[in-house]
């Protein structure tokens, strides 16, 4: 069978190369083109799979909606969990905040440095490649996300013990029974799939009882959700309305309205009441 010239030059190299020395006289007698045709970029398919989900990158305006949910501010470090193509994290890097992406695909971690490069971010966008279960991200103070909803809860209970108040926004998939504190959609008409994001707040651990004053202060938690009852001056009444925002507690307990934040076993705030408000705090007396 007769081979075309380059295949043919290209044949006689490797069985020159047995030796460097006539490797390197026969390299040097092979076509130009052949011998310096560089390897393709990498381009990622949406749909490709991965270790734990396929890769389908989330669309560019939900992007933006989902980092307006979190509430960026300077100081914020972001950790965006199964990162793909950097999308997310490097549009964070633009409004000036640190961020992290974890990937655990090499080529999308080099593709991902690559784009950080050319954005001119990358000293506040970077990228590793690790198993985002088995990476610490606690420092984080927002989350990002767009993985399945059996991946959301094995990474619930990890992020349920980030500080509270760390932000946490997934695209599409919730988190259970851990209700979502915001809901939004893609603002872009063209979006037809995986347009819709949901914002959770990690929540202070405030269950418990308290002393409040002269009286008693019951809670139950699940997760941002409160119920309880408050006994003051021989009475005891349910709370209403009680919930957490991260730090920032509030209730009401007959006609006053409770609101403050808990630090640890302690808590304080403002009470108000038609005829007028006060301070409040309380000291946690049992689990």
């Amino acid at each position: 069978m007769k081979l075309p010239r380059a295949i043919a030059a290209a044949a006689a190299a490797a069985f020159l190369c047995q030796s460097a020395l006539l490797c390197q006289s026969a390299v040097v007698g092979m076509s130009p083109a052949l011998a310096q045709q560089p390897a393709p970029a990498y381009q990622p398919q949406s749909g490709q799979e991965g270790k734990d989900v396929v890769w389908i990158p989330t669309h560019q305006a939900l992007v933006d909606r989902m980092l307006d949910m979190a509430q960026l501010r300077p100081d914020d470090y972001l950790v965006d969990l199964g990162s793909g193509d950097g999308r997310t994290v490097i549009t964070a890097a633009r409004r000036g905040v640190r961020a992290l992406g974890i990937e655990y695909n090499p080529d999308l971690v080099k593709l991902s440095t690559a784009a950080a490069e050319t954005e001119g971010v990358a000293d506040r966008a970077s990228f590793v490649q690790a198993d985002i279960f088995e990476s610490d991200f606690s420092d984080a103070t927002v989350v990002t996300l767009f993985l399945l909803p059996t991946l959301n809860m094995k990474l619930r209970p990890t992020i349920l013990a980030m500080k509270p108040g760390t932000r946490v926004v997934s695209n599409t998939f919730d988190m259970g029974d851990w209700k979502a504190d915001q809901t939004i959609e893609s603002a872009d008409a063209d979006c037809s799939n995986f347009c819709r994001a949901y914002k959770w707040i990690v929540p202070a651990r405030a269950e418990g009882t308290w002393r409040l004053g002269d009286g008693e202060l019951r809670l139950k938690q699940r997760f941002q959700m409160l119920e309880g009852t408050l006994r003051q001056g021989g009475q005891e009444m349910a709370i209403g309305e009680a919930r957490m925002n991260g730090t920032q507690i509030a209730f009401t307990a007959g006609d006053r309205q409770f609101t403050g934040t808990v630090e640890g076993g302690r808590m304080a705030g403002t009470s108000r009441t038609p005829q007028g408000s006060q301070a409040w705090s309380a000291a946690r007396s049992a689990p």
